[in-house]
């Protein structure tokens, strides 16, 4: 595990990091976009009136969308008050602030009661949390008896030396990875019944091919022009190494559903 905090995530989405992915992958921020989003909501569950947590979710896109295709009723939770101050006004503008909310907070020590969500809910984001059986668990406390806990993220898929570990975690600023199988045993020792636990990584190559030649074709001369060229060639090269890795299958995606017990 890398010696990467909370703090060092807030301080790079508060700048530079979060409106350059935000360029890359648009404002829902996680591989796939809306068809995505779709997906994981017609296998959780998601239908009019449910009851959604979205726990770390950036800029409030996938909960809008959830409000406006499924009827959902969204909270959004997350640790970097740029994100939260955005996702709410971007909110407002689409008149949705009836349905969807959102607060900044601790994903491992959440502000909400016991027992309140329907559908725990996350895409792409929990690779930067420290502690992610902690998080499994408090995920458990505020969802209802029979919940659903619905989430996607970034995987380590292949073996890999410690510097090759070292330079892909470091350059997203996540404290590690997790495994498929990773991710099921802490489903289970929190007592979900896993319902799916699936790897994705087919065509997460592609994906990182896609951003890298976003980044130096089209959105170069604008991202040098707003942060300078060493924060482009940082970028760069970061995600040439993700997308190298990607191609030896040594990074990926999983899809993980659980039903509460």
């Amino acid at each position: 595990m890398l010696d990467i905090n909370i703090g060092d995530v807030t301080a790079a989405y508060e700048g530079a990091v979060g409106i350059i992915w935000e360029m890359l992958m648009g404002e829902q921020i996680h591989v796939g976009g809306k068809e995505e989003t779709d997906t994981l909501a017609e296998i959780a569950g998601v239908n009019p009136g449910t009851r959604v947590l979205d726990v770390l979710c950036g800029l409030g896109g996938p909960a809008r969308h959830l409000a406006r295709t499924c009827g959902a009723t969204v909270v959004g939770l997350d640790a970097t008050g740029r994100m939260v101050s955005e996702a709410v006004a971007r909110t407002a503008d689409e008149s949705l602030g009836d349905r969807v909310a959102f607060r900044l907070g601790n994903a491992l020590n959440m502000p909400f009661k016991s027992g309140t969500f329907d559908i725990v809910w996350g895409q792409d984001s929990w690779c930067y949390v420290t502690d992610k059986d902690r998080l499994i668990r408090e995920c458990r406390r505020v969802a209802v008896p029979g919940g659903t806990i619905a989430f996607t993220d970034w995987i380590q898929t292949g073996p890999m030396s410690d510097e090759e570990l070292h330079d892909l975690n470091a350059f997203m600023l996540f404290p590690y990875m997790e495994t498929l199988d990773g991710y099921e045993n802490l489903l289970r020792r929190h007592g979900f019944a896993v319902r799916e636990c699936e790897d994705l990584s087919e065509d997460f190559a592609s994906q990182m091919h896609r951003y890298r030649d976003a980044l130096t074709g089209d959105l170069k001369d604008r991202i040098v022009e707003l942060f300078g060229t060493e924060i482009f060639l940082d970028m760069e090269r970061g995600i040439g190494l993700w997308a190298r890795a990607a191609d030896e299958g040594k990074v990926g995606r999983g899809r993980f559903i659980g039903r509460k017990q």
